[in-house]
């Protein structure tokens, strides 16, 4: 039994460290000059210049889940 407990803690744990690397790091696609994340869009094209990801509905609902998510887990 306590071996079980300590195997879901350790999941818990994991899952917590995975989500906050998730929600903070930048660069989820790299491309060449192109990286894009959850946060923005950047090129590197003559000059370096990243410009916020798109006002799309379904990206803006997984932000505030992501961010919910966090301050849920935390809590």
């Amino acid at each position: 039994m306590l071996l079980l407990l300590l195997g879901i803690i350790v999941l818990h744990v994991t899952v917590l460290v995975l989500l906050f690397v998730s929600t903070i790091v930048s660069q989820w696609l790299v491309n060449g000059e192109y990286a894009a994340d959850l946060w923005q869009n950047c090129s590197s094209g003559n000059h370096f210049q990243c410009v916020a990801s798109s006002s799309n509905e379904w990206l803006q609902s997984v932000q505030a889940m992501m961010i919910l998510s966090v301050i849920f887990s935390v809590l």
